[in-house]
């Protein structure tokens, strides 16, 4: 049995929670087994990495050492938890994948080509079957972030406008040289027309 592998990525407010919600209720329905992960994170050791990634309190952490613990995470996270689980014949769905890493630390940090690299070695090469990008400007992602009763920024999220301008920038460039695996989803519109759209990508892939 062929275990299926997803990730859903989008810069801050792009609705991936809820996304990824409608993903898994839509596959069970079908009669798929789902394993819901995330990164960074996704299993113990990994979890207490996205700690450290994540504090606001950690302002010096350099470029090159946040691109090694988020390789460190996925390492850990892929040999524990994913891998098993596709050869198990499941469907892990997760919040987020090496595109994150390469965007955020290729392009926000201008770290470049070494970003793919040490990410080919953490996950031995591993990739999605599919990716879904939900497409939105940072300014309006943080405007629907800013909405959200109690939230506190991470340190990713407390980032100037410049470095996630950066990112979405690296988010389109993966999304059009990715061969179809990345399909480039319009996120800023109502949460029941882009799920349309992901579930006619999801179809496509299951053939459902």
């Amino acid at each position: 049995m062929k275990g299926y592998f997803i990730s859903v990525e989008g810069g801050d407010g792009s609705g991936k929670s809820t996304q990824i919600r409608n993903i898994e209720a839509y596959l069970r329905e079908r009669g798929k087994e789902v394993l819901l992960t995330r990164e960074p994170g996704g299993t113990p050791v990994a979890e207490k990495i996205r700690e450290l990634i994540l504090d606001p309190a950690n302002t010096a952490l350099t470029g090159r050492a946040e691109m090694l613990l988020y390789a460190a995470s996925r390492a850990q996270h892929v040999e524990e938890k994913i891998l098993p689980a596709l050869e198990a014949g499941k469907v892990v769905l997760s919040d987020r994948f090496t595109d994150s890493s390469i965007a955020y630390q290729a392009y926000g940090r201008g770290l470049g080509d070494m970003v793919a690299e040490v990410n080919r070695i953490a996950t031995g090469g591993k990739a999605p079957d599919l990716t879904i990008f939900l497409n939105i400007t940072p300014a309006a992602g943080i405007a629907r972030k800013n909405q959200q009763d109690g939230h506190v920024l991470d340190r990713l999220e407390l980032e100037q406008a410049a470095f996630h301008e950066k990112v979405y920038a690296g988010y389109l460039a993966l999304a059009k040289e990715s061969g179809g695996r990345i399909a480039d989803i319009d996120a800023d519109r109502p949460a029941e027309e882009v799920f349309v759209d992901i579930r006619a990508q999801l179809d496509r892939l299951f053939g459902f």
